[in-house]
């Protein structure tokens, strides 16, 4: 162990490593968070290539995909953080579940307003205004994945409000 009470010269089981690291994004030495968040939102572009062309679809299976990260990227967390520290910058999950909640309003097609989600929920994310701050100081792996949460829902909301108001000046 080392003088973080953190486990050294040990591998952390593949598994968790895989997920928590949101499919290796996390690896990415420049910005890993944002590596996590291109990658869900990569994701996200390739579901909605292949999913039939009703919306819904996307944004069912996008709302299902933040759901169910949720909670394996609570428990892959958990199992990492001996290894890697309370919150681990190479664990991108909580950022993909984060930006995945904007999106998951949106319409196939709508690359643009990916694009602003992307951007809005980094904001949010890096700057963490408005209670994600108190969210992002709390211990524990479901708290790692909280801040994000609360990020993603503060980006849908001014995507909402952004999509709306382009609608109404256009």
């Amino acid at each position: 162990m080392n003088d973080k009470g953190n486990l050294i010269d040990a591998r952390p089981p593949f598994l968790p490593t895989f997920i928590g690291t949101g499919f290796g994004s996390g690896f990415w030495p420049w910005g890993p968070g944002t590596a996590g968040s291109v990658a869900a939102t990569v994701i996200w572009i390739v579901l909605g290539l292949v999913l039939p062309a009703d919306t819904m679809w996307l944004q069912a299976v996008t709302w299902a995909l933040a759901i169910v990260f949720t909670p394996i990227g609570t428990w892959a967390t958990a199992k990492l953080q001996p290894y890697w520290g309370d919150d681990p910058s190479r664990v991108v999950i909580d950022e993909m579940v984060g930006v995945l909640i904007p999106l998951a309003v949106l319409q196939q097609g709508e690359y643009g307003w990916a694009v602003v989600a992307l951007v809005l929920f980094r904001f949010f994310d890096i700057v963490k205004p408005l209670g994600i701050r108190n969210l992002d100081r709390r211990k524990g792996a479901f708290w790692v994945m909280g801040d994000d949460i609360l990020g993603g829902i503060y980006a849908l909301i001014v995507l909402i409000i952004c999509k709306l108001l382009y609608t109404w000046l256009a």
